[in-house]
């Protein structure tokens, strides 16, 4: 317990907009269940979240001591009071993840909460399965990441053995990840390899395709299948041989199909015109295929995971919403 006593300067005030300023990483629905339970009193008796104080009045606060602490990114996680997280898959070590476009993966100078770590964070910290103020505690980690705009399937690690396996497994390519994109135009052929090299520019965050070898440049692999055509558009599946960033926008644009809604790679005029606003890509699909012992994840090997929506598919190609399982686990990789 904690015990305040209003001053001149707080006086007039309600008593849920102080506790707000004095809680800053108190999310405000849980204050607000925090004066209903009667666990933030008013001169020893419960109130009113609307009652306003008067110099003097002293208030009891029996709340967490986290909650007192001054906002950081570290405790980001604690004004998240409902985490909003699409799970596929969760066991003791790792989370399969849905990320929708237009969340960051990681915190960021222009974001540091509504991101989908420290929803993870928040999710765990509510299970009590984590707690960054037990010693020697592991933080929650993700083993993948996806651009802001690109949704799709993320893994994350629970524990620090989880995250050494997951992170070995990819490494040796003993998982394989397949995307969903909508491309402008038509392939040819309709199934085939995009094989170049790319430069990424740190400085503009954006990446280069190139035919040749040259300094600083990176082999890029993408294997291609087109799935269907229809008004001028492709429906894409798209399987990353290399994981270079922007990848597969890069290189269809270079090829001379860019993705719809690429605001990057893409045709402003055309995003235009099919109304699209952020690239239409999604990793839409996960099969763990290990060849070497996996410990704590071997019930992983041979399952597959699918994500359940994919939003630019039901918009462009509604006629293969039917086609793509919707259940959130596939049947197993051995028997596909």
């Amino acid at each position: 317990m904690k015990e305040f006593t209003i001053g001149k300067n707080d006086a007039g005030q309600r008593l849920d907009r102080w506790l707000a300023k004095a809680l800053p990483v108190l999310p405000a629905p849980l204050a607000q269940k925090y004066i209903r339970l009667k666990r933030v009193k008013v001169n020893g008796r419960g109130s009113k979240r609307d009652v306003r104080l008067s110099e003097g009045d002293v208030l009891q606060l029996y709340i967490n001591d986290e909650f007192f602490d001054r906002p950081t990114p570290e405790n980001a996680f604690l004004s998240l009071y409902q985490p909003r997280l699409n799970i596929l898959y969760e066991d003791g070590h790792i989370l399969l993840l849905d990320k929708r476009p237009g969340m960051v993966v990681h915190p960021d100078e222009n974001e540091r909460v509504n991101t989908l770590l420290t929803h993870i964070q928040a999710y765990l910290y509510q299970k009590k399965e984590w707690s960054p103020y037990r010693e020697n505690s592991f933080a929650p980690a993700l083993c993948n990441r996806i651009d802001r705009n690109t949704g799709g399937i993320v893994i994350a690690a629970k524990t620090a053995e989880g995250l050494r396996v997951m992170n070995q497994k990819i490494k040796d390519r003993e998982l394989t990840k397949l995307y969903l994109c909508v491309i402008q135009g038509q392939m040819s052929p309709p199934e085939g390899r995009l094989e170049s090299y790319i430069f990424k520019d740190e400085v503009k965050k954006q990446v280069y395709v190139r035919k040749r070898p040259e300094p600083g440049a990176k082999t890029a692999i993408t294997a291609y299948k087109t799935l269907k055509v229809k008004n001028g558009l492709s429906l894409v599946e798209c399987d990353l041989i290399t994981g270079r960033t922007h990848q597969i926008r890069a290189q269809f644009a270079a090829a001379g199909h860019p993705l719809i809604g690429d605001g990057k790679y893409g045709s402003e005029r055309e995003n235009r015109r099919y109304g699209r606003h952020g690239q239409a890509l999604y990793s839409y699909k996960l099969t763990f295929r290990f060849t070497t012992p996996a410990g704590p994840l071997e019930c992983l090997n041979g399952r597959t995971f699918q994500v359940e929506d994919v939003d630019f598919v039901k918009e462009y190609f509604p006629d293969c919403v039917k086609s793509l399982p919707s259940k959130r686990e596939v049947a197993p990789a051995e028997s596909r």
